[in-house]
């Protein structure tokens, strides 16, 4: 008899660079994707993104200005970042073997903003995504379309020269790689929570294209704060959101 049974995760982050997570593991293997970026060591606020890989906090948009937000390129301290517009606190802890980071954004009531935890994965070809079939999914690139789950995006698949992105709206999703799972999951109160996708599979960019998997759970359901066509996160009268990330890995084998 096959079961599936929970492994604890690890996780270590780099606070001097805009509190990166560097590595996301268990006892059997590596999840976080990387790719040689010597850039990523020098950057400063408002430069163009680095995609070194890793997990990177992107608030208070992905696209648009600044260029995957305003934290990824300052040096965070103890507890978080203080950006021009917004505080951002996390704390990252265990329960039960799974990774569990607490969030708490603090700006201007009425604020607007996405926030995105930009992972990058290593998963292989075979490696599947599992959400609730019929959830409403936003294809975004290469062009935009409504599509409900799977959409042709359950079955990552071999380098095809595509490179897709998506957000589907539902707070949890589940990375299938072989005989190991990852579930990620985004909770938050009175703020809309989705999973945006990115898979590149040797499509981007233009001239020297490249791999990489991005299952990314997110406050709002746009890629840019500035949409008004889309739900974003919004700070309420209090001034505070706060809301929880939770990952938890798996290892399917003989009972």
């Amino acid at each position: 008899m096959r079961v599936i049974t929970a492994v604890p995760l690890y996780t270590e982050v780099d606070r001097d660079l805009g509190g990166r997570w560097t590595t996301l593991r268990t006892a059997h293997r590596e999840w976080l994707w990387h790719r040689a970026a010597p850039a990523r060591c020098h950057v400063a606020p408002g430069d163009p993104f680095v995609d070194a890989g890793g997990l990177e906090e992107c608030v208070p948009t992905v696209r648009g200005t600044p260029d995957h937000g305003d934290a990824w390129s300052r040096p965070w301290h103890e507890t978080g970042v203080d950006c021009p517009d917004f505080t951002l606190r996390r704390v990252i802890g265990s329960r039960d073997g799974a990774v569990v980071a607490d969030y708490e954004l603090t700006a201007e009531p009425g604020y607007r903003f996405v926030w995105a935890a930009h992972a990058l994965l290593d998963v292989g070809v075979s490696a599947r995504l599992v959400a609730p079939h019929g959830t409403p999914v936003l294809i975004t690139d290469p062009t935009p379309a409504h599509d409900e789950w799977p959409a042709g995006l359950a079955d990552l698949g071999p380098d095809d020269g595509t490179a897709v992105g998506a957000i589907v709206e539902h707070g949890q999703i589940r990375v299938v790689d072989g005989d190991h799972q990852l579930d990620l999951r985004v909770e938050c109160a009175d703020q809309p929570v989705s999973i945006a996708l990115w898979r590149n599979l040797r499509g981007w960019p233009e001239g020297d294209p490249y791999r990489s998997v991005g299952v990314e759970p997110m406050l709002g359901r746009t890629f840019d704060r500035d949409d008004p066509t889309r739900p974003v996160a919004v700070v309420p009268a209090s001034g505070t959101v706060r809301w929880r990330l939770t990952i938890t890995a798996f290892v399917e084998g003989q009972a």
